[in-house]
């Protein structure tokens, strides 16, 4: 539930346009609802600026549009990630206004009632390849829905590193950068060395057999030698969109 909403409530329990029984009711499912195969925290927005997302793997089509729904229905914006457009049409009949985006994988529904929170400017998010997209459209969908503006910089892997050099001062303007590249997984480390900013790195399952399924660009963004990078989980696309808001708040 959002703090705007909460905030609403309250006021009308003050000037009493609302009992304070029907206030308590509207609140009885502020810590949690229970579903039955899942427990929506409605907390978390109030906790942690942002609402739970919705993991679509290993949901049914119906479990995640009861869980989106629930979601939605308390004025928070609505995120789900990694899901299959053939578990899209529940979810896109109880929530028409909603945007899939099939590169990311995502379904959003944004909310007028957050207000914007006060940013210390723009995240640039940085992918080395075209394959690396899906993850840093993870990414910057899960910015854009907490309210942060994004640069998108693609295709500037290191193997043309001139490409990156070319887009040096929109990476140096950027209060945070979120990196994304697979295969060796040189590309956070290279954009850390040319700013000041605090760089999330996240290694994408992209390259051929000895990468290992992301495992090597894993291991070489948690050795990188440049002391402004934060390693995130391989393809995690949205935990670094919310590492990357929570420090660009002002």
């Amino acid at each position: 539930m959002s703090p705007e909403r909460i905030r609403a409530l309250l006021e009308k329990v003050r000037s009493g346009e609302l009992a304070p029984e029907e206030a308590m009711e509207t609140l009885r499912d502020l810590p949690y609802a229970d579903l039955g195969y899942a427990s929506v925290d409605h907390h978390r927005n109030l906790r942690q600026g942002f609402p739970e997302a919705v993991y679509a793997e290993g949901k049914t089509a119906e479990q995640i549009a009861g869980i989106a729904v629930e979601i939605a229905s308390k004025g928070s914006p609505l995120l789900v990630t990694r899901l299959d457009e053939s578990r899209l049409e529940p979810l896109r009949s109880r929530l028409p206004e909603g945007q899939y985006d099939p590169v990311s994988r995502t379904f959003r529904v944004p909310t007028r009632e957050m207000s914007p929170p006060r940013t210390r400017g723009y995240v640039a998010v940085v992918c080395a390849g075209t394959s690396d997209l899906p993850v840093a459209e993870e990414a910057a969908i899960t910015l854009e829905l907490a309210g942060h503006p994004v640069e998108r910089i693609r295709d500037v892997g290191v193997a043309g590193i001139h490409r990156l050099l070319a887009r040096r001062e929109v990476l140096a303007k950027a209060s945070v950068i979120v990196a994304v590249a697979g295969m060796e997984g040189t590309l956070p480390t290279v954009v850390a060395g040319l700013v000041a900013a605090p760089v999330v790195a996240v290694p994408t399952s992209v390259g051929y057999g000895a990468s290992l399924g992301g495992i090597a660009a894993l291991l070489a963004m948690l050795n990188s030698c440049a002391p402004n990078v934060a390693v995130v989980n391989i393809d995690d696309g949205y935990g670094a969109g919310v590492f990357a808001a929570i420090i660009n708040r002002a």
